[in-house]
């Protein structure tokens, strides 16, 4: 991520390789403008340039600012006290996400509100990421962005805490979008379980790492069930977050299915190297527990990251066996694929066990969310006063979160014929059906349960959000526990 610093200097005297500045509509058939700047918009008069959300025109400043270039992003509206929060993200993370490459570029607002200004800065920080890791041949990887300055006209003081958590939640996002980018030959459970500990080394937070011999000891069938087929061995990595002023728990559970084939239940073979993104919810509460030490969030987190790979090897489950879970319950597998609800079952009994205020389970579990939501908004489904708190903290972070029931005459389709449970219910409802499977480990705890599996990896770019990893609800889960450490949150 880009170095994020401020720059007390006007508009026209910031020394940067790229200036970045808001296009608003003009009203009435007017040319497009630039707030504050008359001299910019009347030079650009005569270009005809879109204001839409997101649209980029990048000119020569031509002696109307010290900047090389302009560059200049719709924002979507004429008038910019109207434009919301999360639009100014998408817009100046869409400018910096082009500008790998660049050295340095500067973000300025000159007529918006504080608020506003943070948003911008917050977007361009996001869209400043590039994943070139691998990248190798003639020509050098296009890196991202260098550095990134707010422009503060005489308010640097004001400005600091905006870029003080521009900074931590870019840093987070990075993090998240870093390991789902990371090919499944280099990230399975074992290492990621290192990784894990790496991550969290300067951090006062504590790790557990049980082994394929110590889950089948413990009685995690679902977990061992799935990765039985793999010659990497599944992992069961535990973080505790625990400052001693910590009023409020909460326990966080990521799916982290380093690749997932399907199993038996083999997926087909185009859009299978995706499935190298099905450890995202894993990735993402590890994201949210740094942010929560970084932050010193006044909040007890217990993380859960439920590794395995679900390979087809000589080993593998099949379709029919009977697993007995963590709590004793014993499942049907129909369907090799259905796994991650499998692996989150065995983790959500040891969260509800630590009796936390609140449990949050993030996984990119079903293919039906992404039928049912699409592929930028993510489902929340669980008990409703915790619905109610992710669905607050997407509002603020403004990340796409829609709430989904839980019918209760989807429950019957979950009722095994010689076991408890069997892991799939019937195709129309899938992403609740599995929701339901999941609520048969958490008691009476209040839960909620974020399916991400459409906005979690792109195939597209959006805004601050390139292609492949997003990051996405890493931010809302990192608010949730922010509230609750506020009170903000009941």
């Amino acid at each position: 991520m880009p170095t994020i610093t401020i720059t007390e200097a006007s508009v026209r005297d910031v020394d940067t390789d790229v200036l970045i500045l808001p296009l608003l509509a003009g009203a009435d058939d007017a040319p497009a403008s630039v707030p504050g700047s008359p001299e910019i918009s009347e030079a650009i008069a005569g270009l005809d340039a879109s204001a839409a959300r997101g649209d980029l025109h990048r000119i020569p400043s031509f002696g109307l600012a010290a900047a090389s270039s302009l560059l200049l992003v719709g924002v979507g509206d004429e008038d910019l006290a109207e434009v919301s929060a999360e639009d100014l993200r998408l817009a100046f993370g869409a400018a910096t996400r082009s500008l790998s490459g660049v050295e340095r570029a500067a973000v300025a607002l000159p007529t918006g509100s504080a608020d506003q200004r943070a948003a911008a800065l917050e977007g361009a920080a996001l869209g400043a990421y590039a994943f070139v890791a691998h990248k190798s041949g003639t020509g050098a990887p296009k890196a991202a962005l260098g550095s990134l300055s707010l422009v503060a006209e005489g308010g640097a003081d004001a400005a600091r805490a905006a870029v003080d958590r521009s900074s931590l939640l870019a840093e987070v996002v990075d993090i998240v979008r870093d390991l789902v980018n990371t090919p499944p030959n280099l990230l399975f459970p074992a290492s990621f379980a290192q990784r894990a500990e790496e991550l969290v080394a300067d951090l006062p937070v504590t790790v557990t790492v049980l082994d394929e011999e110590q889950l089948a000891e413990g009685g995690y069938g679902g977990i061992v069930g799935v990765g039985q087929g793999s010659a990497r061995p599944p992992r069961l990595v535990r973080l505790e977050y625990a400052p001693t002023t910590a009023k409020r728990s909460v326990a966080l559970v990521g799916k982290g299915i380093t690749f997932d084939t399907g199993g038996i239940s083999l997926k087909p073979a185009p859009g299978m190297d995706d499935m190298t993104s099905d450890m995202t919810g894993a990735a993402t509460v590890l994201g949210a527990t740094i942010g929560a030490a970084r932050l010193h969030l006044d909040v007890k987190v217990t993380t859960y990251l439920a590794l395995a790979e679900n390979m087809p090897g000589g080993g593998a489950q099949r379709p029919g066996d009977v697993v007995t879970m963590r709590n004793g319950k014993t499942v049907e597998v129909l369907n090799t694929d259905a796994e991650g609800r499998m692996v989150m079952a065995d983790a959500l009994v040891d969260a509800v066990a630590e009796e936390p205020d609140l449990v949050m389970d993030v996984a990119t579990l079903t293919g039906a969310a992404v039928v049912a939501l699409g592929k930028r908004t993510a489902g929340v489904m669980g008990t409703e006063d915790a619905r109610a708190l992710v669905l607050t903290a997407a509002g603020t972070s403004g990340e796409p979160f829609w709430a989904l029931p839980f019918p209760a005459e989807l429950r019957a389709d979950l009722t095994g014929r010689v076991a408890d449970l069997r892991n799939i219910g019937e195709r129309p409802g899938g992403a609740l059906s599995a929701g339901i499977f999941l609520a048969e480990f958490v008691d009476e705890t209040p839960w909620a349960h974020l399916d991400i599996a459409g906005p979690g990896f792109a195939s597209s770019p959006l805004g601050y959000m390139g292609k492949g990893a997003t990051g996405m609800s890493t931010r809302t889960v990192l608010q949730v526990l922010e509230d609750l450490a506020t009170g903000s949150a009941a």
